[in-house]
């Protein structure tokens, strides 16, 4: 059993950066691939970004390329999500996911865990 705690959220405007963070708890986070989601307001939750069990590789939306950065610190059962240059467009509550393979899938039923959800809200 893994349980998940995300936090970093908050309200922030256009172009600014929040960076996220989700802390598992158990000892064989270095066992789950993980990744983040997001559901913006009336729309369904869409892959944000995933990395493998070992730290690489990482897997991104093209929405959000080049503007976030996945990473993970395995001694601190913790998987970051660094968001730059931020749009309206990435108003969503965020969610960190965990799966009991080496690479991280797209598909959100695929996941075995998940944490409760942080919002972001990004004014204009």
């Amino acid at each position: 059993q893994v349980q998940l705690v995300e936090s970093g959220g908050g309200l922030v405007q256009a172009g600014g950066s929040l960076r996220l963070s989700c802390t598992a708890s158990g000892r064989t986070f270095s066992s789950y691939a993980m990744g983040w989601f997001r559901q913006p307001p009336g729309k369904e939750r869409e892959f944000v970004a995933g990395m493998s069990w070992s730290g690489g590789p990482t897997y991104y939306a093209d929405s959000v390329k080049g503007r976030f950065t996945i990473s993970r610190d395995n001694a601190k059962n913790t998987v970051y999500l660094q968001m730059d240059s931020l749009k309206p467009e990435d108003t969503a509550v965020y969610y960190c996911a965990a799966v009991a393979r080496r690479f991280p899938p797209r598909r959100d039923y695929e996941y075995d865990y998940w944490g409760q959800g942080t919002q972001v809200t990004v004014s204009s």
